[in-house]
């Protein structure tokens, strides 16, 4: 029986060895199928296919492993700008691309920058003779000003395109707190610092009022220049001068309304708009079947196209998405994150630097620990170019400062000089419900700050001065960069944004321009011939693209299913704007410290809402009221 019971065991063993070594290989495989890369091969003649099934930014964010695998939903999409520019740029070159088509059934949007800069490259690419078509079911603004570049916009004829302007409401909890009896301290530098209106007033102020008119009527001027040189038939005015009218003109049919405007030219569902790409390109062979074309999808095309890297190498950071303590991001930018990518770069021997910058700023000591950073390749004696896209405000423009020159669009927002911090306390609320503090104070500042029986004079006094010496710090280091006196500063800083246009005429922008002209400056000022930017960061995360390849390749992945029609739209702006309130409530209740960030700049580019994009709707309730 024993030798029964050990030859019993050998055989489990056996099994469980035999098991294990299968599942090993199975995994194995499964990992290598997934991460394999596509080979020149895979690109096949006919449209480069850009389906945009989410939003174009600046940087995208990393997808969290692990909480993606327990997620009921695929990955939101996030198409890096700089990416779908090169595409279009090499498909306007290469013989085998006939057409450039645009999916954007389910794009959320950008920023303008990033917008005008696509539309530039899709204009690159009709100029070499190669038709660009669009198609959706429903046109934003953003998705207009693509549209308008096209030799062919599509929409659904159950769709439409609706032009809405910038702008729009802020939240104020002024009331709110008053009858919660919650008490916000606020202390800030700068009369148009508008970030803490939210907490101490019902509504805006009048300079904040100023300020913001200024701003975002730049900002329409340059849309709407934008997409009548592109597309002069456009009929802006009346889509976005009186709305109803143009419906109500167009009996109510949107999609008819915008054929009439000249938003867009033609009306079809997929399958007809499919049909027409494949009488300029061709049948898909691989895939036949209706609506169906000979294409290659975005990821697919630029891994058949891999960038040369000829002689020197610029060094390019990234600096995008709001900034804060610690090491967030990508998508957010982490200060040291950001700040320890530069120093493990410093062995690199970069010909210069390049800064892009797409940031309404945050964190003042994250600010200044990727200011620092920077600054140390400036004291190697090599260029250092500031290159702003969509955002570069408040801790956007205090990473900028120590370039030698800045490049900047003329939609881009930038300024917002100024910083604040808030601390709530709850003495009042809590002494509705009997709760009292007592106790002994060896010094004025024992036991403060205290947010439960209310904040004494002496640590309000000292937040106050803190904050002003941080002001001072901020102009000290504008000035510094712009070679004027801390005063100079002061008369274009107090918290106000500008756009870029008028950035440049105060002297906050040196230049017009992109990536591309900031890096051929710095290129010049280092006395190259020969260069290639190198991006600090930008890494292939193997389990991002098993996970975004498990939900379908570039061109057949499956967002959440979704309302595409006006009333679906006018749905999502709504959950948006809860959104917003939440991330306002966990503004005023987290620990921050002082800030220097940009109320009037975008939350982020298509409706990313930082810094906790990854939270769902419920959690961030749950974070708000403590319970969890």
């Amino acid at each position: 029986m024993a030798f029964a019971r050990k030859v019993w065991k050998l055989l489990v063993a056996i099994k469980d060895g035999l098991a294990l070594l299968l599942l090993l290989m199975f995994f194995g495989l499964l990992y290598a199928a997934l991460t394999v890369r596509p080979n020149v091969a895979s690109v096949q003649k006919g449209a480069l296919l850009l389906k945009l099934d989410g939003a174009v930014v600046e940087e995208p964010s990393l997808v969290d492993p692990i909480k993606q695998l327990v997620s009921q939903q695929a990955p939101v999409g996030e198409y890096r700008a700089r990416d779908v520019v090169r595409a279009l740029r090499l498909a306007a070159k290469d013989d085998r691309i006939k057409a450039v088509v645009f999916d954007l059934s389910r794009f959320t949007g950008g920023g303008f920058v990033h917008m005008t800069e696509i539309g530039e490259a899709m204009d690159a690419v009709r100029a070499a003779k190669k038709p660009v078509l669009t198609y959706a079911t429903l046109y934003n603004d953003d998705g207009v000003q693509l549209a308008a570049h096209a030799s062919e916009a599509w929409v659904n004829p159950m769709g439409g395109a609706f032009v809405l302007g910038p702008g729009g409401k802020n939240l104020y909890y002024g009331g709110l707190l008053d009858k919660l009896k919650v008490t916000a301290h606020v202390f800030r530098v700068g009369t148009y610092k508008s970030a803490v209106e939210p907490y101490i007033r019902n509504d805006m102020s009048d300079p904040s009022r100023e300020a913001s008119k200024a701003l975002y009527g730049a900002i329409w001027e340059n849309w709407k220049a934008d997409v009548a040189k592109a597309r002069p038939k456009a009929n802006i005015a009346l889509v976005g001068g009186d709305p109803v009218a143009w419906l109500k003109a167009a009996g109510g049919d949107a999609a008819k309304g915008a054929q009439s405007a000249g938003l867009v030219d033609k009306l079809g569902d997929e399958a007809q708009f499919g049909q027409r790409v494949a009488e300029i390109v061709g049948d898909d062979t691989r895939d036949p079947g209706p609506g169906h074309f000979a294409h290659t999808g975005l990821k697919t095309w630029l891994a058949a196209n891999k960038p040369a890297e000829p002689g020197r190498a610029i060094g390019v950071v990234t600096v995008a998405g709001e900034i804060v303590d610690g090491d967030a991001g990508p998508g957010t930018a982490g200060g040291d994150r950001i700040a320890k990518l530069l120093d493990e770069a410093q062995a690199k021997n970069f010909a210069a630097l390049v800064v892009r910058v797409d940031s309404p700023g945050g964190s003042i000591t994250g600010s200044e620990a990727i200011r620092a950073a920077i600054a140390r390749y400036k004291a190697k004696k090599i260029p250092v170019v500031v290159s702003m896209a969509n955002l570069a405000a408040s801790g956007g423009y205090w990473v900028s400062t120590p370039a030698d020159r800045i490049f900047a669009e003329p939609g881009t927002i930038t300024g917002s000089i100024g910083v604040f911090a808030i601390v709530p306390s709850f003495e009042h609320a809590l002494s509705e419900w009997g709760v009292t503090t007592d106790g002994v104070a060896t010094t004025p500042l024992s036991g403060q700050p205290d947010v439960v029986s209310g904040l004494s004079p002496e640590i309000q006094s000292m937040l106050q001065l803190n904050v002003e010496h941080s002001y001072g710090h901020f102009l000290g280091l504008v000035g510094q960069s712009r070679h004027r006196t801390p005063e100079q500063i002061d008369a274009i800083g107090q918290g106000r944004v500008w756009d870029g246009g008028t950035a440049r005429q105060n002297g906050l922008v040196d230049e017009f321009g992109g990536l591309d002209q900031a890096l051929a400056y710095a290129a010049k000022a280092a006395k190259l011939d020969s260069w290639h930017p190198e991006y600090l960061g930008q890494r292939d995360e193997q389990w991002a693209s098993i996970l975004q390849r498990l939900g379908g390749s570039d061109e057949d992945s499956a967002p959440p299913a979704e309302a595409r029609d006006f009333a679906g739209a006018v749905t999502a702006s709504q959950m948006g704007l809860i959104g917003k309130a939440l991330a306002g409530a966990e503004r005023l209740i987290g620990t921050r410290g002082v800030q220097a960030y940009c109320l009037e700049c975008p939350a982020s580019a298509g409706g990313r809402l930082p810094p906790r994009a990854d939270l769902t709707l419920l959690a961030r309730v749950a974070k708000v009221l403590g319970l969890n």
